[in-house]
């Protein structure tokens, strides 16, 4: 069966939170399945290694799974207004991918948490998508016709999937982000149909 990859890094959990609610959207749509997936953390020791198998949580991704889906959803942390290492390491590995065009024309989206309103959300969700662009995926935004981008006071962009989890971490997604991250994982599948 076909598949959108939910690719993410979650250092706290609201990232991967978000990447649960984006599935559920994407198995909305009949015939397409979402396959969870996350990166290791980047160790500031070199020698450090990471086990082949995260001890919880989804299984580490393989450039494999990247290269035959029918979609990607691309999920981080902002770190001072960027991706989290751990997702810029792992995308800097598609140079094969890249080369060979494996990743052209398929759908992708972008989606991120943050610990204040202001905490750099746009500037992240562009980050992500500038190698998607290099890569050659077609970069979905969330549209207005989704009436939580206007009624928001946390998340939510048209640029994709945001969350406000409060400097202590202690702010469980709002109803309009879970809608919101449904709605980018179901037009991500719809996408996915049309284009395959």
């Amino acid at each position: 069966m076909p598949y959108i990859l939910v690719l993410y890094y979650s250092r706290q959990g609201s990232v991967k939170q978000m990447a649960q609610y984006i599935a559920r959207g994407i198995e909305s749509v009949p015939s397409m399945e979402a396959m969870i997936r996350t990166v290791p953390p980047v160790s500031p020791t070199i020698e450090a290694t990471e086990a082949s198998v995260p001890e919880s949580g989804a299984p580490y991704v393989t450039l494999e799974e990247l290269q035959n889906c029918h979609g990607l959803a691309l999920g981080s942390p902002t770190r001072f207004g960027n991706m989290a290492a751990p997702v810029k390491y792992f995308i800097d590995q598609t140079s094969g991918l890249w080369l060979s065009g494996k990743l052209v024309n398929k759908p992708a989206a972008v989606f991120t948490s943050t610990a204040s309103l202001h905490g750099g959300q746009e500037t992240t969700l562009l980050s992500m998508m500038l190698p998607l662009f290099h890569l050659g995926f077609v970069v979905l935004g969330i549209p207005y016709t989704e009436s939580e981008l206007n009624t928001t006071q946390s998340g939510g962009t048209p640029y994709g999937a945001t969350h406000v989890t409060g400097v202590s971490n202690n702010h469980l997604l709002t109803i309009e982000e879970q809608h919101l991250c449904i709605a980018l994982g179901k037009r991500l599948a719809e996408v996915a149909g049309k284009l395959s």
